[in-house]
């Protein structure tokens, strides 16, 4: 059973940068599909990234041409860039495996 963890969340402001990171153990990444997910206070869970076992990526409207999302599979990571942050970027980010594996999250708050 693949577990994943995820880190790099925190507080920035508007316009600012992070980094989020997606360890996985328990299993080799490089034939999984991979994806980013984020929940704000009050919504429902939400697509943002995805990518392929080999490199096909979507992103969701409301962050394309701002985030990246990228995999090196010799570390068994996945990481989502993400540039020009908004207040309305804000939430828990997760990663999610195929099959249905989720990490437990991080947090992302974009305020100054």
């Amino acid at each position: 059973q693949v577990q994943l963890v995820e880190s790099g969340g925190g507080l920035v402001q508007p316009g600012g940068s992070l980094r989020l990171s997606c360890k996985a153990s328990g299993g080799p990444l490089g034939t999984l599909a991979m994806a980013w997910y984020r929940q704000a206070p009050g919504n429902q869970r939400t697509f943002v990234a995805y990518i392929s076992n080999n490199f096909n990526i979507m992103y969701a409207n409301s962050v394309k041409g701002r985030f990246t999302i990228s995999r090196d599979n010799a570390k068994n990571t996945v990481y989502l860039q993400m540039n020009s942050l908004k207040p309305e970027d804000t939430a828990i980010y997760y990663c999610n495996a195929e099959g249905g594996c989720w990490g437990q999250g991080t947090q992302v708050t974009v305020s100054s």
